[in-house]
């Protein structure tokens, strides 16, 4: 492959385009990787790292208030949220340099720039022609927002990580993870949040228990969800901004923030000119090696639209990498992929929902159980967590595992990995559970609701 510049020329340096370069690179590649803004991409810019972030920040307000329940007398107290965007924009920065660090010490070239595609083996970086045996597409997602009067005035969850003060009011449209995640955000840290939603309940593909469980739970918190509720226009008013619903009532807020949708990023880099398929949604059609119908241009992550999560595009990555340089032609696998939503109280999801189950197995038994944990039984706190295991009858083997509650995430993390395996009921009753624990719960439901 002497006869081009690389052997491998990535688009994008978020996480998937940075491990496919550096795996290619350990493998003997000649590698380079093109990125117009920040490293890191949108997981660590805009998206998981400084959403995480700022949902630990909201958690000190419930402690400060359960501490007294405890024995802790605490004085006055207040949050400064300048404080937290200029120290989350400080760790953002260093994590940037980590990944310039990880990509030159693999001798992955980074050029600063954007690319374009030109045909099958060349691309464009700030006037400079380039060459290359491989062409790996790895340019994202970008959120999206719909066509309704005065939308300009709102804002997108890009936005939203930068503002340079903290509304009083806010409304969050959409129903997805990121408006759940930034409802939960906004109100922790103390504004008064409404969160409309089109459809008579969110998180939409999600099990209909947690669905149900985390409103009631939000709502209970004192989040104002309006459910089969959208906004038809939006106009700027003095003191703030004002949204007429399409049922003919109107809010007063001074923050709109749109998540009700991320499109794959691909538009302006030469792809449908160099004869790149791309679906009605912009996404790269790829099969199941991820590569396009050009074959010397391959795509992952949010690009194509399969299961967009950070831990997914790498996998896909790593997959291009041993696909085109390590010997081994390697699909990614894309069935028990675990997953997180960082509401308040978060949710950790593996495998099917109740719903998918019965439409895929003859019969199933499903256990279910909710509780009020320790922690609450001393700060007085009317919160419940709720976990729940999905069996295929015939098998006895566990197909579905959701939790909703505190460090959800954390505790699927490690069940997916039975699930994963193929875990039984029966592996599960003959488990040992650590008490006092929440986690002991998916070892210890016995009889199926």
């Amino acid at each position: 492959m002497a006869e081009f510049d690389y052997d491998l020329f990535a688009i994008g340096a978020g996480s998937g385009g940075v491990r496919a370069c550096r795996v290619s690179a350990s493998l003997g590649a000649r590698v380079a990787v093109a990125e117009e803004s920040d490293l890191g991409g949108t997981c660590v810019n805009l998206g998981c790292i400084p959403k995480k972030l700022f949902v630990y920040a909201c958690h000190f307000r419930d402690d400060f208030e359960d501490a007294a329940g405890f024995g802790w007398s605490l004085g006055d107290r207040s949050f400064d949220w300048p404080t937290l965007v200029a120290n989350k924009d400080r760790e953002i920065t260093r994590l940037n340099e980590v990944y310039r660090k990880l990509l030159a010490d693999a001798g992955v070239d980074v050029i600063e720039g954007r690319a374009r595609v030109q045909d099958s083996n060349t691309l464009e970086v700030g006037g400079r022609t380039i060459t290359a045996a491989n062409i790996l597409i790895a340019t994202g997602s970008e959120p999206s927002l719909p066509d309704v009067p005065g939308v300009e005035f709102a804002m997108t969850s890009d936005q939203a990580f930068h503002l340079s003060e903290l509304p009083r009011r806010a409304i969050v449209v959409g129903g997805g993870y990121i408006a759940v995640e930034f409802a939960g955000i906004f109100h922790g840290l103390g504004v008064a949040t409404t969160q409309l939603y089109r459809g008579s309940l969110f998180l939409r593909g999600f099990d209909d228990d947690v669905r149900t469980f985390l409103a009631s739970e939000m709502r209970g918190r004192g989040v104002d969800l309006r459910f089969e509720t959208n906004v038809a226009s939006i106009e700027k008013v003095s003191g703030g901004l004002r949204a007429s619903l399409e049922d003919g009532s109107v809010l007063e807020t001074d923050a709109i923030l749109y998540a009700t949708g991320r499109g794959p990023r691909t538009r302006g880099f030469g792809l449908e000119e160099a004869g790149v398929a791309l679906d009605e949604q912009g996404a790269v059609s790829v099969d199941a090696f991820s590569r396009s119908s050009v074959p010397s241009i391959w795509a992952i992550g949010d690009a194509t639209n399969r299961i967009n999560l950070t831990p997914v595009a790498i996998h896909e990555g790593i997959c291009v990498a041993k696909t085109l340089f390590g010997g081994v032609d390697t699909k990614p696998d894309h069935t028990g992929v675990a997953s997180a939503v960082f509401s308040q109280p978060a949710i950790g999801t593996i495998g099917l929902s109740e719903a998918a189950a019965r439409e895929t197995y003859r019969e199933i038994d499903v256990f279910r159980s909710t509780f009020r944990a320790l922690k609450h039984t001393l700060t007085g706190r009317d919160e419940q967590a709720m976990m729940k295991l999905i069996v295929d009858r015939a098998s006895d083997r566990v197909v579905g595992i959701h939790m909703v509650g505190a460090d959800a995430g954390e505790i699927v993390q490690g069940f997916a990995v039975a699930l994963k395996c193929g875990a039984t009921k029966a592996q599960f009753d003959a488990t040992i559970g650590i008490h006092p624990t929440s986690a002991e719960e998916f070892v210890t439901m016995r009889d199926p609701v």
